[in-house]
C-alpha cells in the first residue's frame, strides 16, 4: 500500500465505487468540486485506450477556509484528491493524507486542520 494515501480495495463494480465513496465523503461534509475521467481525457488527448479511472476532488468548504485563512497559497494544494480505479476484478480508492501533503508547509495550525482533515477522510475509507 502507499503510504501517503489511504487505499481500499472493494469488491463493488467501478461506477458503484464512485457513488459510494461520494456519498461517504458528503456525510463527513466533503462536497466534488472536480471530477476527471482519466480514462476519457486519454482517450481525447491521447488516442489511447486506458482503465476506467477518475480522480474526485474532494473540498470540506469549512476546512478549506480555515487553510486559506491560515496559508493564503495552500490552495496549491487543495482540494483533497480521492481516486477510483480498476483493477483485476477489483475497484481500487485511495485517499490523500492531508498530513503528508501539508507536511512540508511549517505551520502549526494548518498542520492542526489537515489533522482534522485526515481524521474525517479516514471515516470515509473505513465506511467503505
Amino acid at each position: 500500500m502507499i503510504d501517503y494515501g489511504l487505499s481500499k480495495m472493494l469488491s463493488v463494480p467501478y461506477e458503484e465505487a464512485v457513488k459510494l465513496v461520494t456519498e461517504e465523503l458528503k456525510k463527513e461534509g466533503f462536497g466534488i468540486l472536480t471530477t476527471i475521467d482519466v480514462r476519457d481525457k486519454f482517450k481525447e488527448k491521447l488516442g489511447v485506450d486506458f482503465k476506467k479511472y477518475v480522480i474526485l476532488g474532494a473540498c470540506s468548504p469549512v476546512h478549506a477556509h480555515k487553510a486559506i485563512l491560515a496559508e493564503e497559497n495552500i490552495g496549491l494544494m487543495l482540494p483533497c484528491n480521492v481516486i477510483v480505479y480498476e483493477r483485476d476484478d477489483e475497484t481500487v480508492v485511495s485517499i490523500i493524507k492531508p498530513n503528508t501533503a501539508m507536511g512540508m508547509i511549517d505551520n502549526q495550525e494548518l498542520k492542526s486542520i489537515a489533522e482534522d482533515v485526515e481524521e474525517k477522510l479516514k471515516r470515509v475509507a473505513e465506511s467503505l
